[in-house]
């Protein structure tokens, strides 16, 4: 006859091959996951690699605006602020 502890291992036993078959296909999905994912994240590196263009362009362009904008403000305070001066120059 079967003791109790011989039952207890042998129920031990059993609990660790399916804790481990268990673990074994824990891990071959999670590998096949990380694939997904690896395909994934270099499809998106290489659709933002062709925006890179035309967020040079963008850049470029807001460059140039505020280049523009910068001179035409300038021009405006520099005639506001020689009108004034005139006018204090005056009295």
């Amino acid at each position: 006859m079967i003791s109790i502890l011989d039952f207890f291992i042998l129920l031990l036993y059993i609990a660790v091959i399916v804790l481990v078959v268990a673990l074994i296909i824990l891990v071959v999905k999670a590998i096949g996951t990380l694939n997904k994912v690896d395909k994934v994240v270099d499809d998106i590196s290489v659709k933002s690699s062709k925006l890179d263009g035309l967020f040079n362009i963008v850049d470029n362009t807001t460059d140039a605006l505020v280049n523009v904008s910068d001179t035409i403000i300038t021009f405006i305070a520099d005639t506001i602020n020689n009108i004034f001066k005139r006018k204090k120059d005056k009295k």
